[in-house]
């Protein structure tokens, strides 16, 4: 599923969010929202006292206390997704540019090399800016998200069959943050893929490409 993704940019007045941090800036190297990966920091946009904003947190909800990290989270009727599911303050709202799944088969590149996977990039045009549907809460290792998963649409399912990212219409972006249980597992559903492209299969680790 889902461990690898973009987010081009910094914070913006996107889908009613003040363009600041609710905390401060990374100021290490190893901050680079362009390229996520599991355990990396990324940015997300949450609500605090009546005030949306962004904010930096890792991408593993349970901070490490799994046998992996927790990136992607499905099935919001178990409790302890529950729990999150049910309260407006623990959802957030992942920004991406654009979300990476493998092929299934491994691809032969005629360079002496072991055949490998490509990666698929799927990106929605009309929103160079996307909103992912997700949850955080505190952890012994700090504030830590995940993205929730939902039945792939037809783009994605011959690449990744299983699941893809529950990708938010803009105007569904203020029902996840405060609405009720009920109204977001409503909204846990395959994005429109007539919205949506996809590029690759590219083998960055290869060739020069991204």
């Amino acid at each position: 599923m889902c461990n690898r993704a973009r987010m081009s940019g910094e914070p913006e007045t996107l889908w009613g969010s003040a363009a600041k941090l609710f905390g401060e800036r990374p100021r290490d190297n190893r901050f680079n929202p362009r390229e996520l990966r599991p355990k990396s920091r990324n940015y997300i946009v949450r609500e605090q006292d009546g005030e949306r904003a962004w904010d930096v947190m890792t991408w593993d909800v349970t901070g490490g206390k799994a046998p992996w990290p927790m990136t992607n989270v499905r099935n919001l009727g178990l409790a302890q997704w529950r729990k999150l599911a049910e309260k407006p303050e623990n959802r957030c709202i992942v920004p991406l540019t654009e979300f990476c799944e493998f092929t299934p088969e491994k691809h032969d590149l005629d360079d002496g090399k072991p055949p490998l996977k490509g990666e698929m990039w799927f990106a929605v045009p009309s929103q160079p800016v996307f909103a992912v549907a997700g949850f955080w809460q505190h952890t012994a290792e700090g504030d830590g998200f995940t993205m929730v998963t939902c039945d792939p649409n037809s783009l994605v399912s011959p690449i990744h069959p299983k699941a893809m990212i529950t990708i938010l219409d803009p105007g569904d972006v203020d029902t996840w943050l405060r609405g009720s249980y009920d109204d977001v597992v409503r909204l846990q559903k395959p994005f429109d893929p007539d919205k949506m492209t996809v590029r690759g299969p590219v083998f960055p680790t290869r060739r020069k490409e991204r």
